[in-house]
């Protein structure tokens, strides 16, 4: 007996894609043409002009590109950025797999709020962190009191002002806002590692690092990418905490690309130069997260073999 044509199915084979479907996406696409597409669209557009955002804009192709590629403060910035992702990614991803690796191995009670609180920090809002952080950093704050305290007084100063160490002090900053984040998603992928391969590591006489180098590592490998892909982008277009911390300072210490975007687009008014310091990092960020999605892609592949 044939089987009779539903409404829902309309006499569309098995697994075949309905309309419908893309009724349920539709809103979020609409929000995201809106917010997301239309707004990157006109900041590759406005790249293109000399405009101070008044008046009329002077089409200029693609020298504004030529300026940004050309100027070594730029660079410079960028270069501060990979300082950035290895406070700020690279350091929670080793830290958060540390913790992943020792919970592997030894089970811990009432690991739910150890989760909360670790991850505590990525519900906080960002202009907090960098206030309280600007508290701790200060000449009075927490970290010196501690130095002093422990008779390290000459070593005390004020650590969002000093020329070599604001960068790698909002450095940490990053690091204590992702180790939470990346330790709450190691965590949840080693739960779903099977028991017996850790039993038969054991029985095979694996230590701790062999252990952790042929079970752990390779069951986590989709997780260490979302992990590192999230952590990059962070560290790449960070904006909010170092405005606050440090406006960019001391000097050019602590300026980045954003900074620099912020200030080409409203405070030199060059918005031409800013839109285009925007789709360098746009571009910069997409082709890191391709790399990086690859790369999992890959691991992947190599384990099916």
């Amino acid at each position: 007996m044939s089987r009779p044509r539903g409404a829902a199915g309309r006499g569309s084979p098995p697994g075949e894609p309905r309309l419908v479907g893309f009724l349920y996406v539709l809103p979020a696409l609409a929000a995201f043409a809106v917010f997301g597409v239309w707004p990157l669209l006109q900041t590759i557009l406005f790249s293109t002009w000399k405009w101070k955002g008044i008046g009329t804009p002077e089409p200029v192709g693609l020298e504004n590109y030529v300026d940004v590629l050309g100027d070594p403060d730029i660079y410079t910035a960028f270069l501060r950025s990979l300082v950035l992702v290895v406070f700020a990614a690279i350091l929670p991803v080793c830290i958060g797999l540390l913790l992943a690796a020792l919970l592997s191995r030894v089970r811990i009670r009432g690991m739910g709020t150890y989760r909360v609180l670790l991850f505590l920090p990525q519900t906080i809002a960002m202009v907090v962190v960098a206030i309280a952080w600007g508290w701790i950093y200060s000449r009075d704050g927490i970290v010196n009191e501690i130095l002093r305290t422990v008779g390290l007084g000459g070593v005390a100063r004020a650590w969002l002002g000093d020329f070599d160490l604001a960068l790698p002090a909002i450095g940490l900053i990053g690091t204590w806002l992702n180790s939470g984040l990346c330790m709450v998603l190691f965590v949840a992928g080693v739960q779903k590692i099977p028991i017996d391969l850790y039993d038969a590591a054991r029985v095979d006489g694996a230590g701790p690092w062999s252990e952790f180098r042929a079970v752990t590592l390779p069951g986590l490998r989709n997780e260490v990418i979302v992990a590192l892909t999230l952590t990059v982008i962070f560290a790449l277009r960070n904006f909010d905490l170092i405005w606050i911390t440090t406006g960019g300072g001391p000097g050019d210490a602590t300026t980045t690309p954003s900074i620099l975007l912020y200030h080409f687009g409203f405070e030199a008014r060059r918005l031409g130069t800013g839109s285009a310091i925007a789709v360098v990092m746009t571009v910069v960020i997409l082709v890191v997260s391709v790399i990086l999605v690859r790369l999992g892609e890959r691991g992947d592949e190599g384990v099916a073999r």
